[in-house]
């Protein structure tokens, strides 16, 4: 991927575990390389299909003195992510802060904290048999554009599937999505649990009736096994009602564990 390179920034600041820091400030020097992709901007030569690396300067001065954080490592996440929310060209950042007056009473050249962060690319299910079911899921899809650290890039058309489990309910309204994340696995599972709750999901019955139902099928390529968290979801393979949503956005996308398509899975169940 193609870079834009800022070496050595020099910002002023307040930020440090001691008062006298809070209060007198001191510099602080920031090195961020941007990756995006600049081919449209070399072939045509022009800037509005680049990244303004003066205004991304500007933008980094103006978030260092905006803020006053105890540590660099506080104010490097802050700025990586600020950075990748505010240029929706850059897709990841590698960015490091040098605190060059550290107060550590010995000789020192600097102390510095360097960070990547990048968007995630992230596959959801969702689906719901209570009440406004298409509300339900509209409404869902509503928060997760309303959180700052995620972008929604695809929705797929919702679709009418028989409940599975063996209980008693309602018909499913089921959907996928695409999105793009800054947040780890286990804070999206958060964000997830704060929409499902602010649309009344209840956990009653194993397999029962919901309002709203969000589960992380894929996180780029990344396979996680823990109690309260399973990536891809274990049960992808075996759900119609997942892959015929999913093989809408994403026909090609290639299993992490399995190695195949959407489509082969989606094939090999029917």
């Amino acid at each position: 991927m193609d870079q834009i390179r800022i070496t050595n920034l020099e910002v002023f600041g307040h930020h440090g575990v001691y008062k006298e820091e809070n209060v007198l400030g001191q510099k602080f020097l920031v090195t961020v390389i941007l990756y995006a992709d600049l081919s449209k901007a070399s072939g045509n030569d022009d800037l509005s299909r680049s990244v303004n690396y003066g205004e991304v300067c500007h933008f980094i001065k103006r978030e260092v003195e905006k803020y006053t954080f105890k540590l660099i490592e506080t104010l490097t996440e802050h700025l990586a992510r600020e950075i990748l929310i505010h240029f929706p060209l850059i897709e990841k950042v590698n960015l490091e802060v040098k605190k060059p007056w550290a107060p550590i009473l010995l000789p020192i050249e600097t102390v510095s904290v360097v960070m990547e962060r990048e968007w995630h690319r992230v596959y959801l299910s969702i689906g719901s048999n209570l009440g406004d079911k298409e509300k339900n899921l509209k409404t869902a899809v509503e928060l997760l554009k309303a959180d700052n650290l995620c972008k929604v890039a695809n929705v797929s058309n919702f679709i009418v599937t028989a409940p599975v489990g063996g209980v008693e309910q309602d018909d499913f309204l089921n959907g996928a999505l695409e999105i793009q994340t800054l947040r780890t696995p286990f804070e999206l599972l958060e964000l997830i649990h704060e929409i499902e709750a602010k649309l009344k999901r209840e956990r009653i019955i194993h397999w029962g009736p919901r309002t709203i139902d969000l589960d992380i099928l894929y996180y780029d390529e990344i396979v996680i096994n823990t109690e309260n968290l399973i990536i891809p979801h274990p049960e992808i393979k075996n759900r119609e009602f997942v892959l015929k949503p999913l093989y809408e956005i994403a026909p090609d996308y290639i299993h992490p564990i399995y190695k195949a398509t959407t489509y082969q899975l989606l094939q090999d169940l029917i």
